[in-house]
């Protein structure tokens, strides 16, 4: 299952489930949001199978504009340095636990939605990364018990502006500004991906690859990182966590390669999508 978040014409955000190129409003069913639908948990995945099944309520995909599947989460929690060759070039040390640091909410935005290079800061990175969508709220959740708190992943990308970010020990001003968190286009449900360890992952740049590598690289695997955090604070439906990212940032090339406006990147994930953005400058 895709789960999304759409407008059709001048409606208001909904959400629906992404079937080939339809797809299928879920607000008949009384959902007004994803983060709606999660809460309802199995009983809303029988109904929108059962919507699909029928055939009822499709719209084309080509008709609709995507939003982030969800466009406010609670929390979106990244990871840092959770690739060994990423914490290399980033000439850090990674810690015996996972380095945890929030995005705030108001970053968050969709596919095809321009990320604004702010003029205040002027070393912006690109990180692609797979993330968590909680699907059941918990705390103290054991990693063997984790899949039963996820309903699914997505793609983020984890803009960051450097010059910022760095300053100090504390990440999260400096990867909140304004539309540096894109996510989407979809959350796909945890059955259709299968293994979250085997994952191809890339970024391009105007078509060049400057990231390419596998999930099963990850230092703190999946089930580790729902454990951890969830020991220090209950994850909450629709919690975003952010796996981290692998090498090839702008920060750990030589020359440092920053963002420019009018670049659009590309993320694209194995089994997940992909997510296109382009840069713009702030005006």
């Amino acid at each position: 299952m895709k789960l999304v978040t759409f407008v059709h014409g001048g409606s208001a955000a909904r959400a629906g489930v992404l079937i080939d190129e339809t797809i299928f409003d879920l607000s008949a069913d009384g959902f007004g949001s994803t983060l709606e639908f999660l809460e309802a948990g199995n009983a809303a995945v029988a109904k929108a199978k059962a919507r699909v099944e029928a055939g009822v309520g499709g719209i084309a995909l080509s008709q609709v504009r995507l939003l982030s599947p969800i466009p406010r989460p609670p929390r979106v929690f990244g990871i840092g340095l959770n690739y060994a060759e990423h914490a290399a070039e980033s000439q850090m040390k990674v810690q015996v636990v996972p380095t945890v640091f929030l995005k705030l909410s108001s970053t968050v935005v969709g596919p095809d939605v321009d990320v604004i290079l702010p003029h205040n800061a002027t070393q912006s990175d690109y990180e692609a990364e797979l993330a968590i969508i909680i699907g059941t709220a918990g705390y103290r959740i054991a990693a063997a018990d984790a899949e039963k708190h996820i309903f699914g992943y997505t793609i983020c990308n984890d803009v960051s502006a450097r010059d910022v970010q760095l300053a100090t020990s504390q990440w999260t001003l400096g990867k909140s500004f304004p539309t540096f968190t894109p996510i989407g286009p979809a959350i796909v449900s945890k059955d259709e991906v299968g293994d979250p360890h085997e994952l191809d992952i890339s970024l391009t740049i105007d078509g060049e690859t400057l990231q390419s590598s596998n999930t099963r690289l990850l230092i703190f695997r999946v089930p580790q990182l729902v454990e951890y955090i969830s020991s220090i604070t209950p994850l909450e439906v629709g919690d975003v966590i952010s796996t981290g990212t692998p090498p090839g940032v702008g920060l750990g090339r030589t020359p440092q390669r920053w963002l420019k406006p009018n670049e659009e990147m590309v993320i694209t994930i194995e089994k997940v999508g992909s997510l296109r953005n382009r840069t713009v400058a702030e005006r």
